[in-house]
């Protein structure tokens, strides 16, 4: 039986003058995760947020955070993610010398751990890990910025993940971030992903919308499993 897709907003496509009511806004709008960007302008060209603001906005809701850290050096700043609330922390491989330490060390912090595969990382990177991880992110464009295009090369990508998921036995997300839309989230479930990050598509319209444009990804996701029943 298949996964429940879920949905997890981006808030690097919120309105940052008033994150915390955003926060409670796409709770209250059924949102699974909240997806939170973390980057240095090191690793990936962009600046974001730091431990201080992810412990803040722990307060404001209850869903898991999604810490997708896009940091380098990684493992020194694990542990203050984890202390400020993070649920999963993500990493990619390129950010530590040593990516099987980095997700020990997740794990030994009591969190989930997860690895991300920009869109030139192979499949490859996951074999001698996997039994350490809980989530994997196929970024379908390349990180450090909101509203890019979908790269439609990461579909075969995003099948591959699946097919080494399902030979694992282990019950990983697959989750996919970059462009997703309505039209682009029927292409990556039908390749496999369990969770979409979505951020444009989530926070477009104002707070008023952000239930309909949840519903519309999930109406997307259903009618594709139905499909695939058929």
């Amino acid at each position: 039986m298949p996964q429940r897709v879920r949905i997890a907003p981006s808030i690097l496509s919120a309105d940052f003058a008033k994150l915390g009511d955003e926060l409670e806004a796409i709770t209250a709008a059924g949102a699974d995760y909240v997806h939170i960007d973390v980057m240095d302008g090191h690793f990936v060209p962009n600046i974001t947020i730091g431990p201080v603001v992810v412990a803040a906005l722990r307060k404001r809701t209850s869903l898991p955070f999604d810490v997708h850290l896009m940091i380098s050096p990684i493992d020194p700043y694990v542990r203050e993610f984890a202390d400020a609330g993070s649920d999963i922390i993500t990493v990619h491989p390129e950010a530590g010398a040593h990516l099987h330490r980095t997700l020990q060390l997740i794990k030994s912090l009591g969190k989930r751990a997860g690895v991300a595969l920009n869109p030139a990382t192979p499949v490859d990177a996951l074999h001698h890990v996997l039994d350490l991880v809980d989530l994997v992110l196929v970024m379908s464009v390349n990180p450090g910025f909101g509203g890019q295009s979908f790269i439609a090369s990461q579909l075969d990508k995003i099948a591959a993940v699946r097919a080494l998921i399902d030979a694992s036995g282990r019950a990983i997300e697959l989750e996919v971030d970059g462009g997703i839309n309505a039209e682009i989230a029927r292409q990556v479930i039908a390749a496999g992903a369990t969770v979409l990050v979505a951020g444009s598509a989530t926070f477009r319209g104002g707070a008023s919308a952000y239930a309909d444009n949840i519903r519309a990804l999930r109406g997307d996701a259903a009618a594709t499993r139905k499909a695939a029943r058929a």
